[in-house]
């Protein structure tokens, strides 16, 4: 009963949220993409004839906008889950954290790149502690991976949540990068406890 009344309430959410209404009219994946819409506009982080690879990217709107608004890129999406193709985006079915999925990526552009995106998310388990700590693992190895993969002017950007390990990664990511940033858009649902982190130049 408990599982069910959870799942009638997100439907609801669905389909009162502006945002699900008007990927469906803008032709999305996901309302994610809102998210990225104004992380670029603020950040200025996709540019043209940038190599950009999208971590745990299904459904794949963030790939999606990437391909569609950015002219000569090179984009790379990995997840544990099935994507439809997206057009002019390499796409890697895997764990990005498993290090023979990493070498792939590594393969496929050959050289450092420019812009490493993370939305990454667990799967929620309703103890807001134990996702805030499960999403910041994820965010972690992305930034671990990141420090590894980007060229020296490279951008960082990655979901976090506010929580006992949030500071850590702040720390973290001041150690590894020269610019850090914590920026919550507006298209975040108001009850989600997300931000995102985005970083830039690597020390």
């Amino acid at each position: 009963m408990k599982k069910n009344k959870i799942s009638k309430n997100w439907i609801n959410k669905q389909r009162r949220d502006i945002y699900v209404r008007k990927s469906k009219v803008d032709g999305y994946r996901s309302r994610a993409v809102y998210k990225l819409i104004e992380i670029d506009k603020k950040f200025n982080i996709l540019k043209n004839g940038i190599s950009l690879v999208d971590l745990g990217a299904a459904p794949g709107s963030w790939s999606q906008y990437a391909s569609q608004h950015i002219n000569n890129c090179k984009i790379a999406s990995i997840d544990i889950k099935d994507m439809e193709n997206i057009d002019k985006v390499h796409q890697i079915k895997g764990d990005f954290t498993q290090k023979n999925y990493q070498q792939l990526i590594k393969n496929y552009f050959k050289l450092k790149i420019d812009v490493v995106l993370s939305d990454m998310a667990e799967n929620t388990t309703g103890n807001k502690n134990v996702d805030s700590i499960s999403i910041s693992e994820l965010c972690k190895e992305a930034m671990y991976f990141a420090k590894e993969i980007l060229n020296e002017k490279g951008v960082f950007v990655s979901k976090i949540f506010m929580g006992s390990t949030f500071n850590e990664i702040i720390l973290e990511s001041k150690s590894i990068f020269k610019e850090t940033k914590i920026f919550k858009p507006i298209s975040s649902r108001k009850d989600s406890k997300e931000s995102f982190i985005i970083c830039k130049l690597l020390k």
